[in-house]
């Protein structure tokens, strides 16, 4: 006799509607990877550049990047780090709808963090592709520098390393990707950085032994080294908070004041493109505004 779970697994799949095709990688503007097929992402529609107000220097660097890549010519790879909030990630789509505008066959594909094994797969099949493309990994951050071995070996010196036509774009709160607690002073390292102080039961009778902290500061540092290009986004000012709300009132036409801007921003104990947004979002409202 079947096992009457078997059964009941089969009739299940019989019952689950099959899983979508995947998409035609040069039919749409932006992707999801799931870690197994490709998917048109649904309402791509990133904020135009002007929008974004404070970055200028962080917007020409990652659009003339990008711009570089689309047109077949040597790009990097970029790591936007900084603050929550300060327009990352919004800079990334921002950036990549540019391109897109000015003619640019490039198309924006988003993987989630937890699924950086599965890229070697998206690499081999985006290069049979005719288009360039970025890759947004967002919001990526390693416990430890072992962590993020892996992803270094796909950056650079890997033998499954991405294809001419991708880049890796990631944005992170940290600088480095991993926790530094370092006191490089003199050469001294925080015994909660990995590699640095002692290991013990190292040695043949269970002695510990010393490492060099020399060697967890390089291995902190390697994976943000393998980025050609880097991009900080720092804490949002009063005077810059307020000037990006002012640009939000203007492009929705809303009325605009600075006063009250800065009071939601005061309740919400934060000051950041993501509050102003948020602000902005709750005026739309009162006014019986879509944004």
């Amino acid at each position: 006799m079947t096992d009457p779970l078997l059964r009941i697994a089969a009739a299940l799949e019989r019952l689950s509607p099959p899983p979508p095709p995947a998409a035609d990688p040069l039919a749409h503007p932006a992707f999801g990877w799931d870690g197994t097929v490709l998917r048109a992402a649904r309402g791509f529609r990133p904020l135009p550049l002007d929008r974004l107000v404070g970055i200028d220097a962080q917007k020409t660097a990652l659009t003339d990047n990008l711009a570089r890549l689309a047109a077949g010519a040597a790009a990097h790879d970029v790591l936007l780090w900084g603050a929550r909030g300060t327009g990352k990630s919004a800079l990334v789509k921002a950036a990549v709808g540019q391109v897109q505008a000015d003619g640019g066959p490039l198309a924006l594909v988003e993987a989630p963090a937890n699924a950086l094994a599965a890229l070697p797969g998206l690499f081999a099949l985006l290069a049979q592709v005719p288009r360039a493309f970025a890759v947004f990994v967002d919001d990526l951050g390693f416990d430890t520098p072992a962590d993020g071995r892996a992803l270094r070996s796909l950056l650079e010196g890997g033998a499954e390393g991405r294809p001419g036509n991708v880049r890796l774009i990631v944005t992170a709160n940290r600088r480095h990707l991993v926790p530094r607690d370092l006191k490089e002073q003199g050469g001294a390292a925080s015994s909660s950085l990995p590699g640095a102080g002692y290991c013990s039961g190292a040695g043949s009778r269970g002695e510990p032994w010393a490492i060099n902290p020399r060697d967890g500061i390089d291995d902190a540092l390697a994976l943000a080294d393998r980025f050609g290009l880097s991009l900080g986004f720092h804490v949002v000012d009063q005077d810059h908070y307020v000037a990006i709300v002012e640009r939000y009132c203007i492009a929705h036409d809303l009325p605009f004041d600075g006063q009250e801007a800065i009071g939601w921003a005061t309740k919400r104990g934060s000051r950041s493109g993501r509050v102003a947004w948020q602000y902005v979002t709750e005026l739309a409202g009162r006014h019986g505004k879509s944004v």
